[in-house]
C-alpha cells in the first residue's frame, strides 16, 4: 500500500497544512497509512523548516511513502520519503 503526492505552496506554514490537508487524504483512501501518518508528517514539517524563509520562492514539498505486511497482518516493512525545496515563482495565470 503506497502513495505520493507534491504540493506547492507560497509560504513554510501553508507547505505544511497542505502535507497534513494531503496526509489526511491518503489516510481517508487508505486507513492503515493512519499507522506512519504522524512520522510522514513529521518528517515533511522537519524537511520544511530546514529551507531558509524566502518570500519571492515557492515551497515546494514531494512525500511519498509505502507499508507491507506479512500473511498474520503485522507489518514487515514501511518507508517514507521527503522533498522539500523552494523552487522559482511560478507567474499568476488570470
Amino acid at each position: 500500500m503506497s502513495y505520493s503526492f507534491t504540493v506547492r505552496a507560497a509560504s513554510k506554514a501553508e507547505a505544511k497544512d497542505k502535507v497534513t490537508a494531503d496526509l489526511d487524504k491518503v489516510v481517508a483512501a487508505q486507513p492503515d497509512h493512519a499507522k506512519d501518518r504522524d512520522a510522514s508528517q513529521a518528517a515533511a514539517h522537519a524537511f520544511i523548516d530546514m529551507l531558509v524563509d524566502d518570500a519571492t520562492r515557492d515551497v515546494v514539498v514531494a512525500v511519498n511513502g509505502w507499508l507491507s505486511w506479512a500473511q498474520t497482518g503485522a507489518y514487515s516493512g514501511a518507508c517514507v520519503g521527503v522533498t522539500a525545496s523552494l523552487s522559482s515563482r511560478e507567474p499568476v495565470v488570470a
